[in-house]
């Protein structure tokens, strides 16, 4: 036990000073920074300045000089007021004075509107939001002549509430939440458990394995870069998780982040599911790697050997990812239990509240009696192909190293 301490330890503190690892996690942070501060980018961009530009030409006083209640409605335009000639119209529009004009008139009970910009190419309509605004100011004209009281008013001009209920019980949670989560634990699995096999190799090739095997067994060798570089993993994505987090509380508007997130479904509980499956996932497909990192002698030939391992990987990935849209199918269940697959969809179906006490058990059994297995085979070829320094090893004698006591 205490030789698997010490090459996890040496594991650990060389993974931590590697600038592949620094760098790729600090372009990560900022990444998520950035991303969660895109709204407020937006926002600025969509200032004032960058507001349509519209005259309202109002001929008869139709609105009775109430039309400046437009400008504290929220609109995004910017509007002026002026009984313009329609030429002189014109020339502010060719001048790009303003973008666009509407001239408002009335005809019997008809109120007619002329909407006058540069180019109808890319206009079908005059603005939805300004045809309903002036729509509302002109009843609430009307209706203020007919002397109403407060209650009567308010019975022609209702305001609907609306609210959107699940009739299922059954899910629940946040699927936009736990699809990017499910993202993160596919980064954090498949980039962490890849560092096992160019590890491996790149020891062989300096000769240091030589060194490590004089001194301890290929068991703890191969067990002790497993779990040192997990932690290095699991660490960055806590930095990962913990920035996301942050940068949503101080960078997103808090309305935004309750309509994208429900709090209620998050707890510890959660918490600690999420690092058992990242921790079982990783261990399953750090062994895979393992495996294949014993088998090649050069580093250029990590690539091909990692590639069947890194096939597996990502359809597990998207085996679980697709099953999001319908989790309550039979492939979503069977996507749950799946070794290569359930790392990445069982959190989720935890979280919406469809995963029974029963599948949760028979998932992680699965995912143990996988990653038992899994080690036996890659430390018993790790042992036999460790100091293999000729080409890269055929699958024939990889099988027939498998069955050697």
């Amino acid at each position: 036990m205490r030789d698997i301490f010490v090459v996890m330890k040496f594991t650990i503190l060389d993974m931590l000073r590697r600038k592949s690892y620094i760098i790729s996690t600090i372009v990560i942070l900022l990444l998520i920074v950035v991303g969660f501060n895109i709204p407020k980018i937006i926002s600025n961009v969509s200032s004032d300045n960058n507001k349509e530009r519209i005259l309202i030409i109002d001929e008869e006083n139709i609105f009775a000089n109430n039309l400046s209640i437009l400008d504290s409605l929220g609109l995004n335009y910017e509007f002026s007021y002026d009984n313009l000639e329609e030429e002189k119209i014109k020339e502010q529009i060719d001048n790009d004075t303003i973008d666009s004009a509407l001239i408002i008139s009335k005809d019997d009970n008809m109120i007619n509107m002329r909407y006058l910009v540069e180019n109808v190419l890319f206009i079908d309509s005059i603005p939805e939001d300004l045809i309903d605004s002036l729509s509302t100011i002109y009843t609430k004209m009307q209706i203020n002549k007919l002397n109403l009281t407060k209650e009567e008013e308010e019975s022609l001009m209702p305001h609907f509430n609306y609210n959107i209920e699940q009739v299922s019980q059954e899910v629940n949670g946040n699927v936009i939440v736990m699809m990017l989560l499910s993202i993160v634990l596919f980064y954090a699995v498949y980039f962490c458990a890849y560092q096992i096999s160019s590890s491996i190799t790149t020891e062989k090739t300096s000769k240091i394995i030589e060194t490590l095997v004089t001194s301890t067994s290929p068991k703890n060798i191969v067990l002790g870069k497993t779990i040192g570089i997990g932690i290095t993993g699991l660490l960055q994505m806590v930095l990962i998780l913990l920035t996301a987090v942050i940068s949503a509380k101080c960078f997103l508007a808090p309305n935004l982040l309750s309509m994208l997130v429900d709090i209620k479904s998050i707890n510890l509980s959660l918490g600690i599911f999420i690092i058992i499956y990242f921790l079982l996932g990783y261990f399953t497909y750090a062994l895979l790697y393992a495996l294949t990192g014993s088998t090649v002698a050069k580093p250029e030939d990590v690539q091909s050997a990692n590639t069947p391992v890194a096939i597996i990987t990502v359809l597990g990935f998207y085996l679980a990812y697709f099953t999001m849209m319908d989790p309550l199918s039979e492939l979503g269940k069977f996507t749950a239990l799946f070794p290569i697959s359930s790392p990445f969809c069982m959190p989720f179906c935890i979280m919406m509240g469809i995963a029974s006490p029963k599948d949760i058990i028979l998932s992680l059994t699965i995912l143990v009696i996988t990653i038992l297995i899994i080690a036996k085979l890659a430390i018993k070829i790790y042992s036999n192909a460790i100091l293999n320094y000729g080409s890269k090893m055929s699958l024939g004698e990889i099988f027939r190293m498998s069955k050697n006591k």
